[in-house]
């Protein structure tokens, strides 16, 4: 891809968020937006461009919030930091991509290995563990952080710890 390709890609995944702002959560909009259909051929191919956007915002926040982190630190609390502050970095960009992830096989997915991101970020699963499971955690972990108005968990951390005892 030259960086014509690029900045064109890029300039069409703006255009469409800025059209879906208004309703981040109902169709998608391609065939309103000039270029979408040659830039990627099809709507599961630009939702999963944007849920590549959105990993790339989500794992810059959790790298930030995470650094430096020691074994007895609150890591938990720095996803949490971490998920909310992405979110409000761009919520139109989640809620498009929350919306259409379970359309597509491809970004059912992706969004698995981001709920084992979460998990195994949060200290709650190891990365060695099965996938299935590190998934199931970082599932109900995500239920948490997704809870409430604005995205901000409602429930304490022993909550949290009832929610996952069922996948273990």
């Amino acid at each position: 891809m030259s960086w014509n390709d690029f900045y064109r890609r890029r300039d069409i995944l703006d255009a469409v968020l800025t059209a879906a702002a208004r309703d981040p959560q109902g169709r998608l909009p391609f065939d309103e937006i000039p270029g979408a259909a040659e830039a990627f051929g099809t709507r599961e191919n630009l939702v999963a461009a944007l849920h590549y956007r959105w990993t790339q915002l989500l794992s810059g926040h959790l790298r930030a919030q995470t650094e430096g982190m020691g074994e007895h630190d609150d890591h938990v609390d720095a996803v949490k930091r971490a998920f909310t502050a992405a979110v409000r970095r761009d919520r139109t960009l989640y809620e498009v991509v929350a919306a259409h992830r379970d359309s597509y096989p491809a970004l059912k997915t992706a969004h698995r290995a981001e709920q084992a991101m979460l998990a195994v970020a949060a200290g709650l699963a190891e990365p060695d563990e099965p996938v299935d499971e590190v998934a199931k955690v970082g599932a109900a972990f995500e239920a948490l952080l997704t809870e409430g108005p604005g995205l901000r968990p409602a429930r304490p951390f022993n909550r949290l710890l009832r929610m996952l005892a069922p996948s273990a």
